[in-house]
């Protein structure tokens, strides 16, 4: 349910990444530039008038970019010059961005125009704000950015659009820039000077990119708690390790909310603490709160920075009216976002990590405290496999996310004739990131099923509160394997619920 239709975008106005990830995924949602940011966008672009007018050389106004920072450009060539900009920097390969991605990274550029300092006029933010609200998506590809001067090949590809070159998706169809505004009743745009410069200079996709992972990490993180707390129903496990006075005395937040979590989800169980003499179980079930909780921990790091960068202006140079100056400085530089991506993606991976351990345990006759091997009626073993195979597909995703979870943040290759010889690599960290939250979906997924499966052996009507509306909603969904079939649709299936559910139990 959409409670608010149109978002204001302006420096009175903090974005945040849930916001970002509404206005991404919903093209009901509108947005538009507050008044205050208008007259910030107005007071800036008066201040690259004068520079023009005086001739001042300043980088990228009146100068050539990157090593031909020190060519000064003829006054009747500097549109020509930012057209050339969007141009020649429009060289990204690859698979192409979801219309997600690139819908956050728009909205992301748009509020880092809109504070002020970037010098571009009204129009060009206006035509911007008039693409995102008429659901214009910019034929992005994923690859070509080395996260400094920010990700100039992805924006430069959606800057095409705006000067009607390129391509777009537009009403399902994809067609060429032009076109696309076309049918939507839009005009291209000329870009003035600095305009290519300040769309391009940026962090925003990556930033778009960011947004769109923390917040799905965080429900991710939810996941997992709930994941547990039916996996510990179908252990019959020891409810003790999630009691409030051991997370007390080591004060991690997310540890805590974890370890509430699960006695909340298993509260009314008859399966908890079912077993006799039963002192503790093993640490994949024992240790979520710890593991889990920090992994929460980490996640309310990652999102303040992302919050940060959301509402930080990341193009060169800056300009700034109130001392009627342009500066150059080094914003663009994606290396804030790089570091907490990576975080981000070694963080999830282990709520994957865990989360596989548990399901192993769940389909192993050793481990699983009674139940049938692979969790498949004793009379049809054999001739039926079960739950063995869903474990492999958990255990090649957790191992392909130790792999993706190594850190770009740590390379860097000089581009731009060693002018610009330390970059970030934040792009890369994000679309990693990405990856690895997909792969632990994944395994979530497949944690929930084996769970569901091995309570059917127990008893549903012995469950928790909490756990016994999960286990009703994935019967709803996915029923019971009494004999083998086709189990990756189902796993397709459940990683889908967890997309896109609101955990609110």
């Amino acid at each position: 349910m959409v409670k608010k239709k149109v978002f204001y975008i302006g420096p009175d106005h903090r974005l945040i990444a849930s916001v970002v990830a509404l206005v991404a995924r919903d093209p009901r949602i509108k947005i538009s530039l507050s008044k205050v940011g208008r007259k910030a966008v107005i007071a800036s672009r008066q201040v690259i008038e004068r520079i023009i007018a005086k001739k001042i050389p300043v980088y990228g106004v009146t100068t050539g970019f990157g090593n031909f920072k020190d060519k000064f450009i003829d006054h009747d060539k500097l549109r020509e010059l930012q057209k050339n900009l969007i141009r020649s920097h429009s060289v990204g390969v690859g698979e192409l961005f979801p219309p997600e991605v690139v819908r956050a990274a728009l909205v992301v550029r748009l509020n880092s125009l809109v504070q002020g300092y970037s010098g571009v006029r009204l129009e060009l933010l206006e035509l911007l704000c008039e693409i995102i609200n008429r659901n214009i998506v910019p034929v992005v590809p994923s690859q070509g950015s080395v996260g400094s001067s920010g990700d100039l090949a992805p924006l430069s590809h959606m800057a095409l659009v705006l000067i009607g070159e390129g391509e777009a998706w537009y009403r399902g169809k994809r067609l060429s820039g032009k076109e696309a505004l076309r049918k939507a009743g839009l005009k291209p745009l000329e870009l003035a000077t600095k305009e290519g410069l300040a769309f391009i200079n940026g962090t925003s996709v990556m930033t778009g990119i960011a947004a769109l992972a923390v917040t799905d990490a965080a429900r991710l993180a939810d996941a997992a708690d709930l994941a547990c707390a039916l996996t510990l129903e179908a252990f019959c496990g020891v409810i003790t390790p999630f009691d409030p006075n051991i997370h007390r005395i080591r004060p991690h937040p997310g540890q805590a909310i974890s370890a509430a979590n699960i006695k909340r989800f298993v509260r009314g169980s008859k399966l908890v603490n079912s077993v006799p003499l039963r002192i503790q179980d093993s640490y994949s079930v024992r240790c979520a709160p710890q593991v889990h909780g920090a992994v929460r921990d980490s996640l309310a790091h990652v999102g303040m920075v992302v919050e940060r960068e959301l509402n930080s202006v990341t193009d060169n140079p800056l300009i700034f009216a109130s001392l009627d100056r342009a500066l150059s400085g080094g914003n663009f530089h994606g290396e804030p976002i790089a570091f907490v991506m990576d975080f981000l993606g070694i963080a999830i991976a282990e709520l994957g990590d865990i989360s596989e351990r548990r399901t192993a345990k769940l389909v192993d006759a050793n481990t699983n405290q009674g139940l049938p091997m692979f969790l498949i009626a004793p009379e049809k073993a054999g001739l039926h496999s079960g739950f063995m195979m869903p474990q492999y597909t958990a255990a090649a995703l957790v191992s392909e996310n130790k792999v993706l979870a190594h850190p770009a943040s740590v390379d860097s290759i000089p581009t731009s004739a060693n002018q610009e010889d330390h970059v970030s690599m934040g792009m890369i960290a994000a679309r990693k990131a990405v990856n690895i939250l997909e792969n632990t979906r994944n395994v979530l997924a497949i944690e929930y099923l084996t769970a569901a499966q091995a309570i059917d052996f127990r008893n549903p009507k012995k469950l928790g509160r909490g756990t016994s509306k999960i286990y009703k909603f994935i019967r709803r969904h996915i029923p019971f394997v009494k004999d083998d079939r086709e189990l990756g649709k189902d796993i397709s299936t459940m990683a889908a619920l967890l997309h896109d559910w609101e955990f609110v139990l």
